[in-house]
C-alpha cells in the first residue's frame, strides 16, 4: 500500500518544481514510510504546439509484494508509460503470464508493472481485467495524457483538481494542498451534505475546486482537458434466478478464491476479527487455506454495549488463531486532533475510533490485515432493512391510515437520551413512515434531516446554499437499481454510496495512518457481481439478513456467532458529551471564532448541547459531526 501523487501542466507558471513536488510526496510519508521516488518531465517545444506538458509523478511506498524491487514510479520497456500506483493487484501473475506470452519483458517480481504492460496493450480498457483495489496514475508520453484511476468499489482513494493549464492529483487531500497558490474555500453544498450524511459524498469535496474521483471511475487529462468515464457497470437491475444450491456453491468457491489471492504477501499477515458473521468467514477461509496459524486482531472497550471481544475469544477458539486482544479507554481530547489531520475532510462517522485503534495495535504485529468490510451491504446484514422491509409491508395501508399512524407513534413515544436504546429508533422509523421510499431512508440515516438543518443554519449561510438537495446523491444510485425490491435496492444504494464513502474512507484513512494495509475480501467483483444478482430472499428472511453466508459457511460459523445481536462498531460518544466532551464542546461550540463563521444560528447550537447534557435528548452524532468541522476549520482554514 502506498501513497501517489503528481500534476501535469501546458502553463509554465504553474509548473511544479522539486521543492513542492519533494513536500507534495513528503505529506503521504504515513501511507508508505518505507520509501519515496519521483518522475520529472519538463515543459518542452512541441511540434504543431506550443509545448509538451511538464509531469511530476510522486511516491510513498510501503513494501508489501517484491520488497527489493517494487521501486515507484515505474516504467515500461522504453520510458513511454509510467506508472504510480496505491493498492494490490490480486490476479497479477495470471495477467504477467499472459503478458509474457505476448513479448513484454518484466525488469521487477511486482504487481506494479503488469499494470504499465497491460496499458500499453490495452489502454484504459486495461482497467477491466484488474481484480484488486486500486489508486493510480499512468503518464503517457506518447499521446501526452496522464490517467488517473480508482478501483470498483472505492478501496482506495484519489482525489484531484483541474484548473487553466493545470491538473493535479493525490492520494489524499493534504498533499495536494502543498501546492504554493491554491485557494482554501468551504463549499457550503459539501457542508450541507455532510451534515446530513456524515461525510462528503462523491464527487464533491468540503474544499471548493477539488473532487474524489468516483469508485469505478477514470479519468484523462490531455490538452487542457479532462474527461471522465466508467469502466465498470454492473446491472444491477438484473435479478439472476438460479437454484440455491448454485448460489452456495458458487458464493464458496469465489470468496474462498478471494481470500486465497488476498494471502499473497512478503510480509507478516493477520486479520480483523470482530466476533460477527462477516469477519468469521474471512477468518475460518484463511485458516482452512493457511498452512500456518492465522494472526486475529480485536479489540475491546470497558462499556458492555460497545465491546465484543467475547465473540472474537470464541471464534478465534474455535479456529486456533494466534489471538491478539486489545482494550483500550479512548480518550476523545487525545484522538480528536489525530483525526481532523489524517481524514482531510470533516468525517464523522464515530467507528473510526475504534478503527483507528485496531489499526495503530495490530500495526505492531503485522503489516497487512483482512478485514469482513463488504457483508451487510452485499448480504443485506443491516438491522434498518429490517426497517425498510417493514414499512414496506406498512405501505399496503391507504396512506392516510398510514400517516395517521406514524403521527399518533410518533407524538406518544417518548424521546431517549441513550445511543443505542429501542425506543430512540422505533422513534426515528414513525417519523418518517408517512414519507415515500427514498426520502423516508434518507431520514432514517441523516444525522441531521432537512428540518434540523433548516434550524441550525444561519440566514447569511442559507442565503449561500443552491437550491441542491443532498437527497440526489442517493436517487443517483437509486436509477441504477431501480427494478429491484426495496431492500436490494437499498442495499445496493448503500454498496454504492455509503461503502465506498463511509466505510472504506474509514478504514483507508485509519489503518494507512499507520502503515498498515487492509484487504477486504467480500469486495472482490466477482462476490459482488454474485451477490447483486441474487433475489432478495436467497439474503433476506423473515426479517433477517446474511441468510445466504449462515447456510454456505454453516461449517465455519458458530451457533453462538448466528444467535448473538448485531453491535457494530462504535464508541460511546453519547456519554462523551456528558462526561469528559461536556466541557470542551462548550468552549469551543460558544469560542468567538466558532461563531464569527457565520455557518450556524449560535442558539440552535447551544440549546444542541444543553439538551443532550441535560439527557432530554440524544444529540450526540449531531454534536460529534459539528465539533469535527470546527476542529477542521481549525486546523485547513484558519491561519
Amino acid at each position: 500500500m502506498c501513497g501517489i501523487t503528481g500534476a501535469i501542466w501546458t502553463d509554465p507558471a504553474k509548473a511544479i518544481d522539486d521543492a513542492t513536488l519533494k513536500r507534495m510526496v513528503e505529506a503521504l510519508r504515513h501511507r508508505g514510510p518505507d520509501e519515496s521516488g519521483s518522475h520529472c518531465v519538463p515543459l518542452s517545444p512541441r511540434p504543431g504546439y506550443s509545448l509538451n506538458p511538464g509531469v511530476v509523478l510522486g511516491h510513498r511506498r510501503l513494501s508489501i509484494i517484491d520488497l527489493a524491487g517494487g521501486q515507484q514510479p515505474l516504467s515500461n520497456e522504453d520510458g513511454s508509460v509510467w506508472v504510480v500506483f496505491n493498492g494490490e493487484i490480486y490476479n497479477y501473475l495470471d495477467l504477467r503470464r499472459r503478458l509474457e506470452g505476448a513479448g513484454h519483458v518484466f525488469r521487477t517480481r511486482s504487481d506494479t508493472e503488469t499494470i504499465v504492460h497491460l496499458y500499453e496493450d490495452e489502454g484504459p480498457e486495461c482497467l477491466r481485467h484488474l481484480n484488486g483495489m486500486f489508486g493510480l496514475a499512468i503518464w503517457d508520453r506518447t499521446r501526452q495524457q496522464i490517467l488517473i484511476a480508482r478501483d470498483r468499489l472505492g478501496q482506495k482513494p484519489v482525489v484531484y483538481r483541474t484548473e487553466p493549464g493545470r491538473f493535479l492529483f493525490a492520494s489524499e487531500l493534504k498533499s495536494l494542498l502543498e501546492v504554493p497558490g491554491i485557494p482554501r474555500r468551504l463549499d457550503p453544498r459539501a457542508v450541507d451534505q455532510y451534515l446530513t450524511y456524515q461525510y462528503v459524498p462523491h464527487p464533491r469535496m468540503i474544499l471548493e475546486g477539488f473532487h474524489k474521483l468516483p469508485p469505478g471511475h477514470y479519468a484523462v487529462w490531455q490538452n487542457d482537458q479532462l474527461t471522465i468515464k466508467s469502466y465498470w457497470q454492473p446491472n444491477l437491475n438484473l435479478e439472476l434466478r438460479q437454484r440455491p444450491e448454485e448460489d452456495r456453491e458458487e458464493l464458496r468457491e469465489l470468496l474462498t478464491s478471494s481470500v486465497e489471492m488476498r494471502l499473497q504477501s512478503e510480509v507478516p499477515l493477520g486479520a480483523f476479527l470482530s466476533g460477527g458473521v462477516d469477519s468469521t468467514v474471512v477468518v475460518g477461509l484463511m485458516q482452512k487455506l493457511s498452512n500456518r496459524t492465522v494472526k486475529t486482531f480485536s479489540i475491546g472497550f470497558r462499556v458492555k454495549e460497545f465491546d465484543e471481544t467475547n465473540y472474537a475469544r470464541l471464534v478465534a477458539e474455535r479456529f486456533g488463531t494466534d489471538h491478539e486482544e486489545f482494550r483500550v479507554e479512548p480518550d476523545a481530547l487525545d484522538i480528536l486532533p489525530k483525526l481532523v489531520w489524517h481524514y482531510d475532510e470533516p468525517f464523522a462517522d464515530s467507528s473510526a475510533i475504534p478503527t483507528w485503534y485496531v489499526s495503530e495495535m495490530t500495526r505492531r504485529h503485522v503489516t497487512v490485515a483482512l478485514t469482513g468490510d463488504g457483508g451487510d451491504e452485499l448480504f443485506a446484514g443491516y438491522p434498518r432493512y429490517k426497517a425498510v422491509a417493514l414499512a414496506r409491508w406498512l405501505d399496503r395501508l391507504p396512506w392516510p391510515g398510514r400517516a395517521m399512524l406514524a403521527g399518533r407513534l410518533w407524538q406518544r413515544l417518548p424521546a431517549s437520551p441513550r445511543q443505542k436504546s429501542f425506543r430512540r429508533r422505533l422513534k426515528r422509523f414513525a417519523a418518517m413512515l408517512a414519507l415515500p421510499h427514498w426520502p423516508r431512508y434518507l431520514g432514517w440515516i441523516a444525522i441531521f434531516d432537512e428540518a434540523r438543518r433548516a434550524e441550525l443554519y444561519s440566514d447569511d449561510f442559507m442565503a449561500r446554499l443552491p437550491d441542491e438537495d443532498p437527497i440526489r446523491f442517493l436517487l443517483d444510485a437509486a436509477v441504477q437499481c431501480r427494478m429491484r425490491d426495496p431492500v436490494t435496492a437499498t442495499s445496493l444504494v448503500d454498496l454504492m454510496t455509503y461503502l465506498p464513502c463511509d466505510l472504506m474512507t474509514k478504514v483507508d484513512i485509519a489503518s494507512m495512518a499507520h502503515g498498515l494495509e487492509c484487504r477486504q475480501p467480500m469486495l472482490d467483483y466477482r462476490v459482488v457481481e454474485l451477490a447483486a444478482r441474487m433475489p432478495l430472499a436467497r439474503k433476506f428472511r423473515r426479517g433477517k439478513g446474511k441468510r445466504i453466508l449462515l447456510e454456505t459457511f454453516d461449517d465455519l460459523i458458530p451457533q453462538e456467532i448466528v444467535r448473538r445481536r448485531k453491535m457494530g462498531f462504535g464508541v460511546p460518544i453519547d456519554h462523551w458529551f456528558r462526561g469528559p466532551l461536556a466541557g470542551f464542546a462548550r468552549e469551543v461550540f460558544s469560542d468567538p471564532r466558532t461563531r464569527q463563521r457565520g455557518l450556524f444560528d449560535p442558539a440552535a447550537v447551544d440549546r444542541l448541547v444543553e439538551e443532550h447534557i441535560a439527557g432530554r435528548f440524544d444529540h450526540a452524532y449531531r454534536l460529534w459531526s459539528l465539533l469535527l468541522l470546527e476542529l477542521w476549520q481549525r486546523e485547513w482554514l484558519d491561519p
